[in-house]
């Protein structure tokens, strides 16, 4: 089923770069909630008048568009970057700062359950703890697992190599993972989590690899 989605919002993407509207809608309907989130984690409460920026600039250049899907999702996802620190720079906000390639550490592989920080806590609670994180973690964070791109992808979108993408989104959700997981004689029961439960994935790469790996 998701499968016949992703086919559909396929040949919509074809067909609104052509003017259909409807079409526009769909891809309307599947993206901007990703983009709304992801701009919330960024601008806080500001995240519509920048996506709505986005919007204007996604329906202007969208004929001139080249790429799958999946590169529809990371060019909006850039063009909302670009929009909500424009919008943070107009209001006299600190400039966000990468950390530079050169300091992300090169990291062995662990066990997978710290990649599945975000199990068992709400939406909203989530992407509050998320925007807590160090700029580049929750970057990385918020485009692998809200906006669904691979390392490559959130790559293009931040300008960086997709192992730097891969060690920061690492390290973010190893930090949610920490938080959410106290050490049992600290935590109230209703904190704990319960042994079983299902564990959200970071989408896989296309070039392989846990989302563990250092910087090459």
């Amino acid at each position: 089923m998701e499968r016949a989605d992703e086919e559909e919002l396929g040949r919509a993407l074809r067909a609104a770069q052509d003017g259909d509207e409807a079409s526009f809608r769909m891809l309307y309907r599947d993206v901007q909630p990703r983009l709304i989130r992801f701009a919330g984690a960024l601008v806080g409460a500001d995240a519509e008048d920048v996506t709505s920026e986005a919007w204007l600039q996604i329906s202007r250049d969208l004929p001139s568009f080249r790429g799958d899907l999946d590169g529809f999702r990371g060019w909006t996802a850039t063009i909302t970057r670009h929009r909500a620190l424009d919008h943070l720079r107009r209001r006299s906000r600190r400039p966000v700062g990468d950390i530079p390639v050169e300091e992300l550490t090169t990291m062995a592989a662990e066990a997978d359950t710290e990649l599945d920080a975000l199990d068992g806590i709400a939406t909203e609670d989530a992407l509050c703890l998320i925007a807590e994180l160090p700029r580049d973690q929750a970057e990385a964070v918020l485009l692998r697992v809200v906006v669904g791109l691979d390392a490559k992808s959130a790559g293009k979108v931040l300008g960086k190599r997709s192992g730097a993408v891969r060690t920061a989104s690492y390290r973010g959700l190893r930090r949610l993972a920490d938080l959410l997981s106290p050490s049992p004689e600290n935590a109230p029961p209703s904190t704990s989590r319960k042994a079983g439960d299902a564990l959200p994935r970071v989408q896989g790469d296309k070039s392989g690899g846990t989302g563990a790996e250092g910087v090459a």
